[in-house]
């Protein structure tokens, strides 16, 4: 009987770490007052150069908010990488690539799929090596917490909202023959049917 390899997270941290040697820099600049991304630039190059990575590409979002998951510049970046144009994508802060960790984490499981890396400077966050995929596991895990935190209190207002519109109305009154004209007559609205005055 064969047995199925289970992709946990230390089967995750075991594989090789991936070989980069193209990268594409990331940065973006939430407003035009006064924000510079070429602060973040030059201490990208700065470190691609000290890892001898070859830049292929920089993509700037000038004035564009990160809890916006279309930027031009963003979404040109993940065509190229799905053309693997690069091996790895780098970014000065990962607030840089995304705000909303649910953007963030599919993203990033974008990337993973197509065999691109993501490197964070300013986080310490590589994912093309063992414990930077660790990490991205861990990221993913709260991500998922955190969808299923917000169902749960969905549904529990959701519930709430119902038990109390029951209670301000009472108990849902029996139709009886003599109603049925009068609550036809209505379109069928509301719970409250009261026999018609003869």
């Amino acid at each position: 009987m064969a047995v199925s390899k289970r992709n946990t997270a230390s089967s995750l941290t075991q594989e090789p770490p991936v070989t980069v040697a193209r990268v594409a820099l990331y940065a973006r600049v939430s407003t035009l007052n006064g924000q510079d991304p070429e602060m973040q630039l030059s201490e990208l190059r700065e470190y691609a150069s000290r890892r001898g990575w070859n830049i292929t590409a920089e993509y700037v979002d000038q004035g564009v908010s990160g809890s916006k998951e279309s930027r031009p510049q963003l979404n040109q970046l993940m065509a190229d990488a799905h053309r693997r144009k690069f091996d790895a994508v780098l970014v000065w802060k990962i607030d840089r690539f995304g705000r909303s960790l649910k953007h963030l984490v599919n993203a990033l499981a974008d990337l993973c799929a197509y065999g691109i890396a993501f490197v964070s400077f300013r986080d310490n966050l590589d994912l093309s090596t063992p414990s930077g995929r660790l990490m991205f596991q861990i990221i993913g895990a709260m991500e998922e917490f955190e969808r299923s935190l917000i169902q749960s209190g969905s549904k529990r207002g959701c519930e709430t909202r119902g038990r109390r519109a029951r209670s301000s109305e009472g108990p849902a009154p029996r139709l009886t023959l003599t109603m049925w004209p009068h609550f036809v007559a209505t379109g069928f609205r509301g719970r409250r049917c009261v026999e018609p005055s003869t």
